[in-house]
């Protein structure tokens, strides 16, 4: 038996590493075996001191692919979790890849590697606000254009992927509306485009992002904050 494998994708500071040790205590609480891979560029952020060099890139996707793979498969003797829960995959290094040194040489097996082993991918929106974080972070500045590029990879490779906003507990409650509705069949309206296609758990309408990034647009104007969905 393999484990499902959950992974959360996301521009910096969009709560993703938090969100992941929700979500793992959150399907625990729900009977699940669960296991958690954490980003390994942050681990070796912290062991070299810097940030890793072009040459370094392909490697740190590797072994992040590696260490989902080694997540997703039975312990000698033991049982598989029923759900890996992935802070980010290679599609990430990739995405950074191009808007650090402008190489966009590794989306083909960052995209091969996630749609073999990714059944749900969340997408964290832009509504937190920014958070220094040592080596990790390099502004707020750069959201935007992560977020563009990891959404052109994803809709290139054909992956099916929900976007979670929310503050808080609402955060996760959008997650796990994701998970749950997963476990569902995708409705035939999706046409099939990608591995799952998430509609909103609000209202019905697999278009319902525009009615966040319209809330957030007048929140940055001022005005009252209509809620999505």
């Amino acid at each position: 038996m393999t484990a499902r494998v959950l992974a959360l994708l996301g521009a910096e500071s969009t709560g993703k590493s938090t969100l992941a040790g929700q979500i793992t205590a959150a399907l625990a609480e729900r009977g699940q075996r669960v296991a958690r891979v954490d980003e390994y560029l942050r681990e070796f952020c912290d062991r070299a001191g810097r940030t890793p060099t072009q040459a370094e890139q392909a490697g740190i996707a590797a072994e992040q692919a590696r260490r989902i793979a080694a997540a997703a498969r039975a312990a000698p003797g033991g049982l598989a979790p029923h759900w890996v829960v992935a802070d980010t995959t290679p599609l990430l290094t990739a995405v950074y890849s191009e808007m650090v040194f402008g190489d966009r040489s590794l989306y083909a097996e960052a995209a091969a590697v996630h749609a073999r082993q990714v059944d749900l991918t969340l997408l964290t929106a832009l509504d937190l606000p920014w958070l220094a974080d040592g080596l990790q972070r390099d502004g707020p500045q750069v959201r935007v254009p992560v977020d563009a590029l990891l959404r052109g990879a994803l809709q290139a490779g054909g992956i099916g992927f929900s976007v979670v906003a929310g503050q808080g507990a609402a955060r996760l409650d959008a997650a796990l509306a994701a998970w749950e509705a997963a476990q569902r069949p995708a409705p035939a309206a999706s046409g099939g485009a990608g591995r799952w296609r998430h509609w909103c758990a609000r209202c019905g309408d697999p278009d319902c992002e525009r009615h966040l990034f319209a809330a957030l647009s007048t929140a940055d104007a001022g005005a009252p904050t209509p809620s999505p969905g």
